[in-house]
């Protein structure tokens, strides 16, 4: 694995649930997260998680699923 990181895509939403989609700079937004091998190739991505929720619980969720993101011990 080569990295992992998020971001804050904008989104439109329905009005009724703009709160939960406010990131810290006043936008609406869906966090991303994905991870990419050493030469660039996407080998996991994960979209939907509200802009208000913290990172650690996006990574939380994609660590735990069962056909979420698997990071190989070191050697």
């Amino acid at each position: 694995m080569g990295a992992i990181d998020d971001t804050h895509v904008p989104v439109n939403v329905p009005v009724e649930i703009q709160g939960k989609f406010q990131g810290r700079k006043e936008e609406t937004t869906q966090n991303v997260l994905a991870a990419i091998t050493f030469d660039l190739k996407f080998i996991y991505v994960l979209a939907g998680w509200e802009g208000s929720v913290h990172d650690s619980r996006v990574l939380g969720d994609v660590l735990s699923r069962p056909n979420g993101l698997k990071i190989p011990e070191s050697i």
